[in-house]
């Protein structure tokens, strides 16, 4: 039988090789008095230690030792050391063969190890047909097949009957999937999806190409489009149920291969049952997110009505045509020349004929009437001029959804109901306005106009799905929050305490003994602000000493010329990144290293393939393609970028940096063309230029972590959390620092609770108040900066829905940030969302004190800040390609091209780490001792010794093999 192979190089010894580290010899390798016993039977001390070795090689890895093996020197020593001996005594075993085979099979006889063979291999054999559909990958796979083993006490067999075995079972597993979900499908049903790979009227696209292109955008056409797809779909009748019991990852891989196979391959190359599931899978998948698309792009057609509303209005106050000042000066010289007209009528008529005269008059009257009403208005006095755009698809986006409301929704959904069947509005003042918003103002002034009064409805929709109070089935983005809470019972296992009274009793000790600490530092006079009802607090930025800039120097000095295709290399080589990025379909190890290093470096440097073939020397545009389409997804370029920042942070030179578990936060625009609709948005504070941000997380030891693609006018504070519960380097981060965009009471309460510190840089600190527990007690000098007074019978109430908030958070199970969002957006009555701001304003309560008496804290948060901001500016050194801008037109894409950057960026980070560190051995061996605390003030991210233009050339060996 061939070989299949699952594994890379890399992955068969992590799983095969003996453990070396300390932490791995104590736990796997650790002797107990009864193994130090049977071991002691043996006579001479090769034969002990040798024992011992094949002991411990069955407890881990769960293998025999191959003869001849090369025992590493850490477990020899190790095991001679808890029996005193040496590692040499291990000379001399098993000259005679018989000698291991004896020793083998008494260790079978005492400990109970099986062979792989007989019923053994048929139970695990079973067992791995069922686990195989849970398995997210090869490696996953083998590595619980490799436990299980251990655990039944089974040797495992050679690597490459592991690897066989566990192909097999995956291929089988997504046999049976594949069979399962098309067995769900009746004869029409089967028939409607096989006419998607036919080619549409009059078109060259299939019906499957077709619906698989689609997009969130801004514009009434594009919810058009949306909606075409959408009701084509609803009218396909896939049962949602065709998915139930099927593992997710399983789904979203079905779906993956649907949108990256061509509709000849899925019509003629593949299995009936295949074809049928992939589309099946896709039908009812991209039925939901183009439900998700669709509300998407009614958000920003809302937005876009407004900005257009707020322009027209600032050119009616503003514009050439609105020139107030020059009314009211004709007005002015008009009760002038009135005033002396005293009450002669004559003089009267005179005095007007000569200002203005008669029409002049009328025309003035008018300018003045419609300069008053754009003073006395606003922008919401413009929206209904959008009512054509909202006219074109609202009716059939409220048909088209299946749209569930929470009663406090219950008059929007009436309201809508009249919108969607083309009815009058109801009469009378509208019930889904509050009663002292400005929206049921307006209407009360105009309350025969049933355009504006359903532009209000599309207003108001928008904000009920944000908060929450209206939602799709079947949604990821805009489901029922309430559904998607973790159970109460996975709460119990969160380190916050259990009970809110508890937590409650500490914040009242911290605060009291705060507040005291801060009055008595304002009687000392080191706070006169604080008399003046602001918080005050010097900024202490850290500057570097003279001689860190002079050793950076000499140690960039040190590093080679190097072309950025060998640091890749370089870098795949020590990490072995590129094993996140197996096939798609089959789970195979990328057998094309250079191609698949090229893909990268065109997403990195934002080039693009078809450019990037014309530059290097080694690949066409196709071959790249293909590569992209099926090894390259958001979860790979995830687990590349762990990869190589898990292997930086455990370099030398990188713990002078930091110690691992401090972070900072922080978004960076990108440009766009302006023909990609997905996340492209105009922000002032980068000028009119549309684009979107990278909001990226940057350890204290420079490695960039996480990195997500978002609107440019996307508020930045949920985003925070995402970062951080992305991957295992997060995780361990306890402090989290970010920019005052980053500070929102809710972002607070939530690192709380997973157990962050989060000490936001705060540049409005006079605007801001304290919340305390008891106002009365609070110290006379310090009155004028509370704000009121902290709901703890809210936090009581709610705190079981708080931690299962939290419990959610932390599984991953939902984005963080999409729950902050809609917790943010949703109205004060709200419970859950109340309580969470008032836990919230306890913890920034507490970090105020802290943050205007403690000088190292704010020292801290603006290092760590200016880490981030100078790994900004090696972003915008790599990314040459395209003058800078991001030219993809979907979000998706973009976020690949951003996510290809951040793992550039880390790649260059940890090449440049790890030969700073030989170049402080070099200038050591050279008689140069450097401090210490100098090389804190040093940083991986230069880039003047690299080449990052001309032609990329790769190694002559088309695998890429070192």
């Amino acid at each position: 039988m061939p070989r299949r192979h699952v594994l890379t190089a890399r992955q068969r010894r992590a799983l095969l090789e003996l453990p070396t580290d300390p932490e791995s010899l104590r736990r796997h390798y650790t002797l107990a008095d009864d193994d130090l016993g049977h071991i002691r039977r043996r006579r001479r001390p090769h034969n002990r230690l040798g024992f011992a070795l094949q002991l411990c090689a069955l407890r881990w890895p769960g293998r025999l030792l191959v003869p001849g093996e090369v025992i590493p020197e850490e477990v020899l020593s190790f095991l001679a050391a808890q029996f005193g001996m040496r590692a040499e005594d291990l000379d001399g075993y098993a000259v005679r063969e018989e000698t291991r085979h004896e020793h083998l099979a008494l260790l079978r006889r005492i400990y109970g190890y099986r062979p792989f063979s007989g019923h053994a291999a048929d139970v695990l054999t079973a067992w791995l047909a069922g686990r195989a559909e849970l398995a997210r990958s090869s490696e996953e796979l083998v590595l619980a097949f490799a436990e299980r083993c251990r655990e039944d006490l089974v040797i495992l067999p050679a690597v490459t009957m592991v690897e066989r075995l566990c192909a097999d079972a995956l291929v089988l597993a997504e046999r049976r999937i594949e069979v399962r979900i098309a067995d769900r499908l009746d004869g029409p049903v089967r028939e409607r999806l096989t006419g998607l790979l036919d080619i549409m009227p009059g078109g060259r696209l299939t019906r499957f190409v077709w619906l698989r292109r689609f997009e969130s955008g801004s514009r009434s056409n594009a919810a058009v489009r949306l909606l075409d797809r959408l009701e084509f779909l609803r009218d396909l009748d896939v049962p949602r149920n065709v998915l139930s019991g099927i593992p997710v990852h399983r789904v979203a891989r079905l779906r993956r291969h649907g949108e990256r196979y061509l509709a000849r391959v899925l019509r003629d190359n593949i299995s009936e049952d295949r074809r049928l599931a992939v589309l099946a899978v896709c039908a009812v998948e991209w039925r939901a997110a183009i439900a998700d698309a669709l509300v998407e792009t009614h958000e920003r057609i809302v937005a876009r009505t407004w900005s257009e509303a707020k322009r027209h209005n600032d050119a009616l106050v503003t514009g050439p045509e609105a020139d107030i000042p020059g009314i009211l000066r004709r007005f002015a010289n008009l009760g002038i020349a009135l005033l002396e007209a005293g009450d002669d009528a004559r003089a009267i008529v005179r005095a007007v004929s000569s200002q203005a005269g008669p029409d002049g008059l009328r025309a003035l009257v008018g300018e003045a009437e419609r300069a008053g009403a754009a003073l006395g208005g606003g922008p919401l006095d413009h929206v209904d001029r959008g009512w054509n755009r909202f006219r074109r698809y609202a009716p059939r986006m409220l048909k088209a959804l299946q749209i569930d409301a929470a009663p406090v929704s219950a008059a929007l959904t009436v309201e809508l109901a009249a919108v969607r069947d083309g009815r009058k509005p109801l009469a009378g003042p509208p019930a889904f306005v509050r009663a002292n918003s400005k929206w049921a103002a307006l209407l009360a002034r105009r309350p025969a106009d049933a355009r504006l009064r359903e532009v209000a409805a599309m207003f108001h929709m928008r904000d009920a799905f944000r908060s929450g109070d209206m939602w799709l089935a079947q949604s990821r983005r805009y489901g029922d929050m309430k559904a998607i809470l973790a159970p109460a019972a996975e709460a119990e296992a969160l380190a916050v305490p259990g009970n809110p009274e508890e937590w409650l009793a500490d914040c009242r000790r911290r605060m009291s003994e705060g507040l005291s600490r801060l009055a008595a530092a304002v009687r000392r006079g080191d706070l006169a602000g604080t008399e003046a009802g602001l918080l005050r607090a010097e900024r202490l930025p850290p500057p570097p000493p003279d001689e860190a800039a002079g050793l950076l120097l000499d140690l960039y000095g040190r590093l080679p010329q190097t072309r950025i295709t060998d640091i890749m290399l370089e870098v795949d080589g020590d990490t072995g990144f590129t094993d996140a990025f197996p096939h798609l379909r089959t789970g195979a190890p990328c057998a094309d290293r250079i191609g698949l290093l090229n893909v990268l470096l065109a997403e990195g440097i934002n080039l693009g393939l078809r450019k990037m073939a014309e530059a290097s020397d080694s690949h066409d545009y196709w071959a790249l393609q293909r590569l992209a389409s099926w090894h390259v997804e958001g979860d790979a370029l995830d687990r590349a970028l762990a990869t190589v920042i898990e292997a930086q942070a455990g370099l030398p030179m990188a713990r002078f940096w930091g110690s691992g578990t401090t972070a900072s936060a922080d978004g960076q625009f990108f440009p766009a063309a302006r023909q990609g609709e997905a996340m492209n948005t105009v922000n002032a504070r980068y000028g009119q230029a549309r684009g979107v941000k990278a909001y990226t997380h940057l350890s204290d030891r420079f490695g960039p972590f996480a990195t997500q693609a978002i609107p440019a006018t996307a508020h930045e504070a949920p985003f925070i959390i995402d970062g951080l519960l992305m991957n295992e380097t997060g995780r361990r981060i306890r402090e989290q620092y970010a920019d005052t965009g980053g500070s929102t009471d809710h972002v607070f309460a939530a690192t709380m609770l997973l157990g962050y510190r989060f000490m936001p840089r705060i540049r409005d600190l006079p605007s801001r108040r304290l919340y305390v527990f008891d106002p009365g007690a609070v110290p006379k000098e310090l009155r004028r900066i509370i704000g009121g007074r902290i709901r703890e019978d809210a936090i009581v109430r709610n705190w079981p829905d708080i931690l299962r908030l939290t419990a959610t958070m932390e599984s991953g199970a939902v984005q963080p940030s999409l729950l902050l969002r809609k917790l943010a957006a949703w109205p004060r009555r709200n419970e859950l969302a109340f309580a969470l701001r008032e836990i919230g304003r306890v913890e920034r309560t507490l970090f105020l004190i802290e943050w205007v008496l403690d000088p190292d804290m704010r020292r801290r948060a603006q290092t760590g800040l200016n880490k981030g901001e100078s790994h900004h500016a090696l972003k915008n050194a790599l990314r040459i390609g395209r003058q800078g801008e991001i030219r993809d037109r979907t979000s998706e894409a973009q976020h690949y091209r951003i996510a290809g950057l951040n793992l550039l960026a880390a790649i260059v980070i940890y090449w440049n780490t790890k030969h700073l560190g030989e170049a402080v051995e070099k200038r050591r061996r050279d008689g140069l001792e450097t401090d210490p605390g100098l090389l804190a003030h040093t940083s991986p991210l230069g880039w003047g010794h690299i080449l990052l233009t001309g032609e990329y050339r790769w190694p002559d060996d088309p695998a890429g093999n070192p």
